[in-house]
């Protein structure tokens, strides 16, 4: 750290992405990408793209693939906004609808459960915003009667992060009804791995904002495309905020394949499908090993040994070229998210830890 640093950057604790490692091949379950390639369209119209085009700056506005995506959710061009990964529909939601500068107050701008994507709480020390967290329960699941009528804004994932525990769309709905002067910010990062999008509710709550990614089941997490949906205004909003801060911020490459990809939906489908079963498969092979498990509607598991330590299972698994996520923060260092691949990987996963169980000397730890 340079002595120019602002104070209140000095001690900012920076995201952590997952491990990228390359000193050796690995099994990576540990960012929850998918494990199959994107479509032959995609990949089709990667081969056309004419390439001198690259000169010009893309569209700001992302109109083409706008007017697509609005399409696919029966929902107005006027309704949808296109980012760089979802990521940034998160960051300027923060910017645009809590005001700066509030850390220090007592009063929350903006609650968020206290175990999810801890990106939520960086955006806040990022911008200086004022937030609360409002615990789980002890199975991991969000009550939605906590986050009813909270005077603050609202920010779930829906499935949750790194739990994998989703709510009932009814439950949505009533925390959007009973928050109505507040944005409530629903983060469907997973919805496409077998739960039900928010997104026809925006024809009835101006205060709803949807974000969505191409990233995991659209196998585009190298693309970056994410994209938000919601009223018209709050969109507006948004987009002031972009064309602000980073204009010309989806290059050109990543709009016409992420254009194609909405041309191959069935494709996407079916591996969506393919992973509920391997999530399926790799839940009942954990649990059949004494793990505890999650019930997840995403594309990972959240799972914890009652013997041995999270972080322990974590160091085994590298050492045998497997990599998965392990959290060291309060309540859920006993756990290890799990990324869920292709069967051949999620055999090799549980052939791993079927080594480590048989060699590990338990090592327990009250948590």
């Amino acid at each position: 750290m340079s002595r120019y640093i602002t104070d209140r950057y000095k001690d900012f604790k920076a995201y952590e992405a997952g491990e990228q490692l390359d000193d050796r091949e690995y099994i990576r379950l540990n960012t929850n990408e998918s494990p199959f390639p994107p479509s032959p369209k995609v990949i089709q119209a990667l081969k056309d793209f004419d390439a001198g085009g690259m000169r010009f700056y893309p569209d700001p506005f992302c109109t083409s693939l706008r007017r697509k995506i609005a399409g696919k959710y029966d929902v107005s061009p006027e309704n949808v906004l296109v980012t760089n990964g979802s990521d940034d529909v998160l960051d300027y939601a923060f910017m645009a609808f809590n005001p700066i500068g509030t850390a220090k107050e007592d009063r929350p701008t903006v609650v968020f459960p206290d175990i999810t994507y801890n990106f939520y709480e960086i955006l806040c020390g990022l911008h200086g915003v004022s937030f609360s967290t409002i615990p789980v329960g002890g199975d991991m699941t969000i009550d939605p009667e906590d986050f009813m009528d909270t005077g603050a804004n609202v920010v779930i994932p829906n499935p949750n992060a790194p739990t994998g525990i989703a709510l009932q769309l009814s439950d949505i709905e009533k925390i959007i009804r009973s928050n109505r002067d507040h944005v409530v910010l629903i983060d469907e990062a997973y919805i496409d791995f077998g739960w039900e999008s928010a997104v026809p509710l925006i024809k009835k709550y101006d205060n709803l904002l949807i974000s969505q990614t191409y990233s995991k089941s659209r196998s585009f997490a190298g693309g970056r495309v994410g994209f938000a949906i919601a009223d018209k205004g709050l969109i507006a909003d948004l987009l002031k905020i972009q064309q602000s801060e980073s204009p010309y911020n989806v290059n050109s490459i990543s709009l016409a394949l992420a254009e194609a990809a909405l041309d191959d939906e069935e494709y996407y489908a079916a591996n969506c499908r393919t992973i509920r079963e391997n999530r399926r498969y790799t839940r009942n092979a954990l649990m059949e090993m004494g793990f505890r498990v999650l019930p997840s509607s995403t594309n990972f598991v959240f799972a914890r040994h009652p013997d041995i330590r999270g972080a322990d299972i974590y160091e085994e698994l590298k050492k045998r070229g497997i990599l998965v996520r392990h959290f060291d923060r309060d309540r859920i260092r006993a756990y290890n998210r799990i990324s869920i691949g292709t069967k051949e990987q999620m055999d090799r996963l549980i052939e791993a830890l079927a080594d480590i169980i048989k060699e590990y000397e338990p090592k327990t730890e009250n948590e």
